[in-house]
């Protein structure tokens, strides 16, 4: 069903779209009668969690579907033309033409034996025919239209000799390429920091306004939705549930579902208390759905709810379906819904004045080496100079962009890397590095949760085993079977769930049994390494539920290494943030985040896409300045003047010393003064 007030004019028409997945008992539908249409120049956001169908359905209007999917029933038009009635021949030439595409992983996207002008040349030999030195040319200039700098030289460079958001820079060069109508954009900046994040998004909404490109926007992120959306469809289960402008459902949201979203963002007014995470996951379609989808998570279940399935309802221009609009005047919904259990106890301050973990000075510096003798010709210093303190109960939060060296400072505190230099402590005693032992024990008082949970599993082994591997290595004593078990159960897992492999498991899952292995040896210390960077809004409050609760109950200090603002905001005590191997401004989290001395700090701030029905729509911000240089090339002074708009001489000529602004409030800054 689509709204026939927009339909009119709409360049993109869905209609009852579903789609089939014939599975070994049964036939599922990931996506099912899902309806909408955008118009010329707008972008529709396809809102919602991790197995929600929302991939599923731009492949589907793509018609990308893999063998075993087909599609069902439903109508998709572009400019007039039914796309499901194209044979494969005229359908090749609309994907890629009238329709451009770009895929949440760019480096699984492009080709890594291919040039990046030999790639994008593929896409103009295609659909516009251009070949040859005409084809380079256009090719350097789509380079330059996304913002590459030195594009003519860099075509002839691969993916891997360029950073992550450079790129997703690519992959929208090359979905320009052949001059689309309607452009599909598939979680465009998931894992991406905020700073590489807003140029993206900034960027898409420059081409958007000069090209007048419609655009299916695909995320679970509300800031990217607040920043780029005019029209919001919200997806639970393959059905669309709500949809209406972004100013009405920022503003007010109307499904249960979409309500509890807003409640389980972190910030810090959240803190000290549970986030109001959605219980459980979305349902499983194998065994079928009857009534209500969301039913079995909402608060507001009724007897009804689990028997029909609601149809439509309007709602002050606004659809949805929930059984409490059916006559279009409910209004409770639209009120808060109340907490209950969910509210945390009070918190016990488990802080101490002297810290478990103490940093001092850690260098690590990573030779550049060249020639046939593999000599040495320079340093790249990723962490240069680091000095940090954690106390127990307490948690440090170390923010930055990706390639500032936090990931280092977590892997040197371990040393699953050799330090260049630095001294640590743990419980006030030195730690001698050359000291297998000491290390031994450094390790299990001290452990850590990696960014991608499938990677640091062991896909061999079963989960039982990968938790009980630690305690052996270790030699933690004690009826480790027992140990897993409850371990499990604390996580929020099943026991029985000890015989699964990792690959039977969510993301959300997995990153709970990369806890569980972190408990397993009773450490004191974690290290936290992008926990949450991938997870969608309910799963990461599930998770970060989780990690407050274990920190209360056992005392823990949690190095959290991130670039979600947002998170550190809600879980941080103190605030760290790091530049290009250095901390540039650490103290108490509410002044770093709320008042921050350095201009990077104010910089990534500004960065953070406003969740709210205020934000701007299609605009771009000046205060989110380049790419950061190359460590191996640090500028000289202040490795930050480049990209400061206040830097002065001062600047480029030196380092800024620490300055004490008060209250443990620390800053690296010539102007910090100012």
């Amino acid at each position: 069903m689509t709204d026939p007030a927009r339909v009119a004019a709409s360049l993109l028409e869905v209609e009852g779209l579903t789609v089939t997945i014939h599975g070994a008992q049964r036939a599922m539908r990931p996506v099912e009668g899902v309806g909408l249409s955008i118009k010329a120049g707008e972008t529709f956001a396809l809102l919602g969690e991790s197995g929600c169908g929302k991939s599923m359905t731009a492949l589907a209007i793509a018609r990308l579907l893999p063998e075993a999917a087909a599609i069902a029933g439903g109508r998709v038009s572009l400019g007039g033309e039914e796309l499901l009635a194209l044979p494969e021949s005229q359908m090749r030439r609309v994907r890629g033409g009238r329709i451009g595409m770009i895929f949440q992983e760019p480096a699984a996207s492009l080709n890594p034996v291919m040039t990046i002008g030999a790639q994008i040349g593929e896409v103009l030999a295609l659909h516009r025919g251009l070949r040859g030195g005409t084809a380079r040319a256009e090719a350097r200039r789509l380079l330059e239209e996304v913002g590459i700098p030195a594009a003519q030289e860099r075509l002839d460079d691969y993916p891997f000799q360029f950073s992550g958001g450079m790129k997703q820079r690519v992959m929208i060069a090359m979905a320009l390429a052949g001059e689309p109508e309607l452009l599909i954009a598939d979680e465009p900046t998931t894992a991406l920091d905020v700073t590489v994040q807003a140029q993206v998004l900034d960027l898409l909404a420059r081409l958007q306004a000069e090209r007048g490109m419609a655009m299916l926007l695909i995320t679970h992120d509300l800031g990217v939705v607040a920043r780029m959306a005019h029209h919001v469809g919200l997806l639970y289960a393959g059905e669309l549930i709500e949809t209406g402008r972004r100013e009405d459902f920022f503003a007010a949201p109307l499904h249960p579902y979409a309500q509890r979203l807003f409640k389980a963002l972190p910030d810090s007014a959240a803190r000290g208390r549970m986030l109001d995470a959605l219980p459980g996951g979305v349902p499983s379609l194998e065994q079928g759905i009857t009534g209500c989808r969301f039913a079995s998570r909402c608060p507001r279940v009724f007897e009804r709810c689990r028997i029909d399935a609601p149809d439509w309802s309007a709602v002050e221009g606004r659809r949805v379906r929930c059984h409490c609009y059916e006559d279009g005047t409910e209004t409770p919904l639209r009120r808060q819904i109340a907490r209950g259990a969910l509210e945390a106890a009070a918190s016990t301050d488990t802080s101490s004045s002297s810290p478990v973990l103490e940093v001092s000075k850690l260098a690590v510096h990573f030779p550049v080496k060249k020639g046939l003798l593999r000599r040495t010709v320079g340093w790249v210093r990723a962490v240069d100079g680091v000095s940090l303190r954690l106390e127990a109960g307490r948690t440090l939060a170390l923010v930055g962009e990706s390639g500032c060296g936090k990931t280092t400072v977590g892997r040197a505190i371990l040393q699953l890397m050799p330090s260049t230099a630095g001294e640590m402590s743990f419980d006030g005693a030195p730690l001698r590095f050359h000291d297998r032992m000491a290390v031994r024990g450094m390790r299990r008082a001290v452990q850590m949760v990696f960014q991608d949970p499938f990677a640091s599993l062991n896909p061999r082994l079963c989960i039982g085993d990968i938790l009980e591997e630690g305690m052996v290595s270790l030699g933690v004593g004690g009826n480790r079977r027992r140990v897993v078990d409850e371990l499990l159960e604390r996580v929020g897992l099943l026991p029985e769930m000890r015989w699964r492999y990792p690959h039977e498991f969510s993301g959300g899952q997995r990153q709970r049994i990369a806890i569980a292995r972190a408990l397993a040896v009773s450490p004191r210390v974690i290290i936290c390494d992008e926990p949450t960077s991938a997870l969608d809004v309910s799963v990461q409050a599930q998770l970060l539920n989780l990690m407050c609760e274990l920190q209360r109950e056992r005392g823990l200090a949690y190095l959290f290494i991130t670039h979600n603002l947002a998170v550190a905001r809600y879980m941080a005590d103190e605030v760290a943030v790091m530049y290009l191997g250095r901390i540039v401004e650490q103290g108490p989290a509410a002044r770093v985040l709320e008042a921050p001395a350095h201009p990077y700090a104010r910089m990534l701030l500004a960065a953070v896409p406003r969740v709210d029905a205020e934000a701007s729509t299609g605009t771009e911000r000046p205060d989110v300045a380049a790419e950061p240089p190359s460590p191996l090339a640090p500028p000289m002074g202040c490795h930050f003047h480049p990209r400061c708009a206040l830097a002065n001489d001062a600047c480029r000529t030196a380092f800024p010393v620490t300055q004490e602004l008060g209250h443990g409030h620390i800053v690296r800054c010539h102007l910090a003064t100012d």
